[in-house]
C-alpha cells in the first residue's frame, strides 16, 4: 500500500460514507456469513504469510531508521509463530456465539407490556492504533463479529504489515459476500486522517485509541466522537509478607520480562516492609540477573536509585521501579496515586489482604497470584481484544465482541394504552 494522494478530508468522507452503508448490511448479517468471512480471512492470511513477512520486514527497516526502541520493535515484529497466533485468534472469534440479538434482560409489566433489552451493533467503530500490526486483524474481526463496520488507522511504523493483513480480511469478506467496506484501512500515513476521524460525528459512532499516552491524550482532548479510552498500562504488583516465595519469584519475573512492550507488563513492584531484605531483594536480584534495570527506592538495592519521576511511569522496556510499603494499605495508597486504572496485582496468601486490595482499588483488572501478562482479551477467552478500556462508561477491561455492542428495548403490548 502506498500513501494515498487524495485530499484527506475528501478521502475520509468517502471512507466514512462507505462504512456507514456497510454497517447497515452488517447489522442484520447472519452469524454464518460473519463466521465464513472470518474463517476465510484466517485461511487467506496463512496462505499469504510470506507476503506479510516481507511487508513486515519493510516496516522494521522503517522503524529502525526512526530509532524505535527494542521494545517497540518487538511490538512491531511478526514471525510465522505470531502470524499463526493471529490466524488462531481469527478462528476463535469466528467460533464465538453471535453477540448480536442476545436478550440481555426480559420482564413483564403489570400494564401488559413485555419488555426485552437486546444487544445491537454500535454501528461504525474507528480504531486508531500504533505499531502493533496484529491489531488490524483483532479489531477488524471483533467489530465484524459484533455487526459493526470499522475504520482502521494504523501507525506509520506498521503501514505495510497492516495493509498485508487487511488484504486477507478483505478476501474473507468477499468470499462471504459481505461488503469490503465493512473493514477499511486508512491508506495514508498523513496525520490529518486522524484529525478527520476524531471529528467524523456523521460517520463514526465510537473511537478506540490504542497506543501510548500521547495518542490517547490527543484523542481524548480533540475527539468529538465518543471514546473508549485505552490508557497506558502503569501496572503494579504488590508483594505481601504472606506471599509464597517461589510462586512470587516466578510471577514477578514473567510479569516484567515475558514481553516488556505490552500494556500488561509490570512497571512497578511494591514490597511489604517485613520482607524487603529477604524475598523482596530476591525478586530484584532475579530481575537484574535477567537484564532488567531496577530503579529501587529507599531500603532496596537496584541498579539505580529511584526518583519521583519513576512512580507512575510506563517504561515498556527492561526497566522497573520498586518501592517498600508498610502494608497492603500503603500499596493501595500508592496505586491510587500513581496508577492508570489498567491492571494491578497482589501476591499474597493472606485472604484479608487480598480482599482489601480487591475492594479498595478500582482498576479495570485486578489480579491475585497471577502474572499481569494475562491482562489480554485472548487470555480472557474473548479470542482477541480491541483494547483494554480504563474508563467506567459502557466497556471496561478487555474489549471483545460483546463489549462492541449497544442495546435497544423491544416492547410488545396487546393494545395497551396509558391512562
Amino acid at each position: 500500500m502506498k500513501d494515498h494522494g487524495e485530499d484527506i478530508p475528501a478521502l475520509m468522507d468517502r471512507i466514512g460514507r462507505a462504512a456507514r452503508a456497510a454497517s447497515a448490511v452488517l447489522a442484520t448479517a447472519s452469524d454464518a456469513r460473519k463466521r465464513a468471512a472470518l474463517t476465510g480471512a484466517a485461511d487467506a492470511l496463512w496462505s499469504r504469510r510470506e507476503a506479510v513477512l516481507r511487508a513486515n520486514a519493510d516496516d522494521l527497516d522503517y522503524g529502525r531508521r526512526r530509532g524505535l526502541s527494542d521494545a517497540m520493535l518487538d511490538r512491531l515484529t511478526l514471525d510465522e509463530v505470531r502470524i499463526e497466533g493471529i490466524v488462531e485468534s481469527l478462528r476463535a472469534i469466528a467460533g464465538q456465539d453471535d453477540p448480536v440479538g442476545r436478550v440481555l434482560a426480559e420482564w413483564d409489566r403489570p400494564n401488559g407490556l413485555h419488555i426485552r433489552r437486546v444487544a445491537t451493533p454500535l454501528g461504525v467503530v474507528g480504531v486508531i492504533f500504533e505499531s502493533r500490526p496484529n491489531v488490524t486483524a483483532d479489531a477488524g474481526a471483533l467489530c465484524l463479529k459484533a455487526g459493526n463496520a470499522v475504520i482502521l488507522r494504523g501507525g506509520s511504523e506498521s503501514f505495510h504489515s497492516s495493509a498485508a493483513i487487511h488484504g486477507a480480511l478483505c478476501e474473507g469478506l468477499r468470499g462471504a459476500d459481505l461488503p469490503e467496506a465493512a473493514i477499511q484501512l486508512v491508506p495514508t500515513r498523513d496525520r490529518a486522517a486522524v484529525q478527520a476521524m476524531l471529528t467524523a460525528v456523521d460517520h463514526i459512532d465510537v473511537i478506540v485509541p490504542r497506543g501510548g499516552k500521547g495518542l490517547v491524550g490527543l484523542v481524548q482532548r480533540e475527539a468529538r466522537v465518543p471514546v473508549f479510552a485505552h490508557l497506558e498500562g502503569i501496572v503494579h504488583i504488590y508483594v505481601d509478607r504472606s506471599a509464597e516465595p517461589d510462586m512470587a519469584r516466578k510471577v514477578v519475573l514473567n510479569a516484567k520480562t515475558r514481553r516488556t512492550g505490552i500494556c500488561g507488563a509490570a512497571e512497578c513492584l511494591l514490597i511489604h516492609r517485613d520482607i524487603a531484605e529477604g524475598l523482596g531483594q530476591d525478586l530484584l536480584d532475579d530481575l537484574m540477573a535477567e537484564g532488567v534495570e531496577v530503579r529501587a527506592g529507599e531500603g532496596l538495592r537496584g541498579r539505580v536509585a529511584a526518583t519521583s519521576d519513576d512512580w507512575g511511569t510506563e517504561f515498556l522496556d527492561m526497566k522497573i521501579a520498586a518501592r517498600v510499603v508498610d502494608d497492603v494499605e500503603g500499596a493501595i495508597a500508592h496505586v491510587r496515586e500513581y496508577g492508570s486504572d489498567h491492571t494491578d496485582c497482589i501476591l499474597a496468601e493472606d485472604a484479608d489482604a487480598v480482599a482489601a486490595f480487591f475492594a479498595r482499588l478500582d482498576s479495570a483488572i485486578l489480579m491475585h497470584n497471577a502474572s499481569t501478562q494475562f491482562a489480554d482479551g485472548g487470555e480472557f477467552g474473548m479470542g482477541a481484544e480491541i483494547g483494554i478500556a480504563t474508563g467506567k462508561m459502557h466497556a471496561r477491561g478487555p474489549v471483545g465482541a460483546e463489549q462492541l455492542c449497544s442495546f435497544k428495548y423491544l416492547v410488545t403490548g396487546n393494545g395497551a394504552i396509558r391512562p
